[in-house]
């Protein structure tokens, strides 16, 4: 794992209301009370059928360094927070205990993504940064996801640093692109820091800068005749670009001994350009020269370019997908869910007129149920903190809305998504290679239904309560008359 917050104060990127209220938490005398919050989310992007978590890496950097500078302290003091409180911000220490569903992992609206448990004011002040790195790599996971799928096997490359919204968008974009799939990024800053592979060859510029196309060609496959993929719609595809380049091909590369890798379409009707391109590499005996496509694509237009027959063997994919500009927001929340008294997690509820809103009270634990004929997943189910699913009996399911929507799952295994991520504020989680995050995350993905991954209407995958945690819930909302 590169450290690369490190060298970053970044403890004050929190919304000001989590200082005023630890302030006020302090006053009141509330500096040790334990409390236990949730982060989730509502709403899969793009009405996808699920997500990908991504960005824990980067908030465990967060709490990893969280301390206060004096430019920190004098801040609060000049907005008159309580001096008592600005020495305990002096002394911090980091003490809470985190869990989180691993990167990669398939997620649902309604679970816990992220859960924490300690000091109050500890557990608030952390919100902006875990609901920031979280919503944005899982969105823009979630949509390199969903445009890989659609690629149906070919590469996608991640190529949207320059359209990116600022430096840490563009870097951190194309790491969780990587985890949702792709094969490597044009944001090179990323192979350094996390071992994404960087990917890329010219721009138009470079043909443009030479006397003709031929010479641009030749001069770039003589420096690197054994990775030589050439861009062919500066001027004109078929009647210029790709005759002088396999012109090109033939007068440098394969005399040097090598096979060119690939032409590149940035512009035109590329799934009619792609065929004709195809068929006069194939005629010219460059079977093996690829096509890459790039121009504003995304997982709809790369779909209905294959079903018309589109010849392209990669896709290069920027501004749609480091934006996710068809549904640019990953709504995450985080919200108090328990807090303890004398030892024991005692509920709390968030009630609103807008049903969605109403938030699942208790500590919690996330289990998945996988098929164990299948290995599909069936179902998620929240249970109390503490309560355990036995996958050596029959369990029952729900829907926790429609609850007579009822089923008994048989001849399965529960796993539990949520581990430790630091107790009593020491890390215990391992440091993950980007790899081997990116293989688990194609791994479970692999375990969901087809039905669940359709881009249209897909199935609902259910995210059920346990009988005792629904219980919980509705008498809660019994008690404040809620129905």
């Amino acid at each position: 794992m590169s450290n690369t917050l490190s060298s970053r104060n970044l403890t004050m990127l929190v919304d000001f209301y989590e200082y005023t209220m630890a302030n006020g938490y302090f006053a009141n005398g509330m500096k040790d009370t334990v409390a236990y919050f949730d982060m989730f989310f509502r709403r899969v992007p793009d009405g996808g059928g699920f997500a990908i978590m991504a960005g824990l890496e980067q908030v465990i950097e967060y709490l990893e360094n969280l301390s206060f500078s004096e430019e920190d302290l004098e801040l609060f003091r000049r907005h008159g927070f309580r001096e008592d409180f600005i020495q305990y911000l002096k002394n911090f220490k980091f003490e809470c205990d985190v869990w989180a569903i691993p990167e990669g992992t398939p997620i649902f609206p309604g679970e816990p993504l992220i859960k924490v448990r300690g000091p109050v004011i500890q557990a608030q002040i952390i919100e902006t940064m875990i609901l920031l790195a979280i919503n944005h790599q899982s969105l823009i996971a979630t949509k390199a996801n969903r445009i890989v799928r659609a690629a149906e096997g070919r590469a996608i490359m991640e190529f949207g640093s320059r359209r990116a919204q600022g430096f840490d968008g563009a870097i951190y974009g194309a790491r969780a692109a990587y985890i949702g799939g792709c094969s490597g990024t044009a944001c090179v800053i990323d192979e350094r820091d996390f071992g994404v592979p960087a990917l890329g060859t010219m721009a138009h510029s470079w043909v443009q800068l030479f006397g003709d196309e031929y010479e641009a060609f030749c001069a770039y496959a003589n420096e690197y005749p054994h990775d030589c993929t050439l861009l062919i719609d500066t001027y004109n595809v078929l009647k210029s670009g790709l005759p002088n380049a396999i012109r090109a091909f033939n007068d440098v590369v394969v005399k040097k001994g090598f096979r060119p890798k690939g032409v590149r379409i940035d512009s035109g009707d590329i799934t009619y350009l792609s065929k004709k391109c195809r068929k006069m590499l194939d005629d010219a005996g460059f079977h093996d020269c690829k096509i890459v496509a790039s121009n504003s694509l995304d997982e709809y237009i790369i779909r209905d370019m294959l079903i018309q027959g589109a010849q392209v063997d990669s896709f290069g994919v920027g501004e749609r997908l480091i934006t996710a500009s068809s549904s640019p927001v990953f709504g995450g929340v985080y919200k108090i869910v328990a807090v303890e008294e004398n030892g024991v997690a005692v509920p709390r509820i968030k009630l609103s007129e807008n049903v969605q809103k109403i938030t699942t009270p208790c500590a919690k634990e996330v289990w998945r149920l996988y098929d164990n004929w299948t290995g599909k997943a069936i179902a998620d189910v929240l249970t109390l903190e503490g309560e355990e699913i036995d996958d050596s009996e029959d369990y029952e399911i729900f829907d926790p809305d429609y609850t007579w929507k009822r089923k008994i799952v048989t001849d399965f295994t529960a796993k539990k998504l949520l581990e430790p991520v630091f107790v009593k504020g020491k890390r215990v989680y391992p440091c993950y290679n980007i790899n081997t995050i990116k293989d688990y995350c194609a791994k479970q993905v692999n375990t969901l239904w087809d039905e669940v991954k359709r881009f249209e209407n897909p199935h609902k995958y259910y995210v059920d309560l346990s009988q005792k945690l629904w219980d919980e819930k509705n008498e809660m909302l019994k008690k404040a008359n809620v129905k």
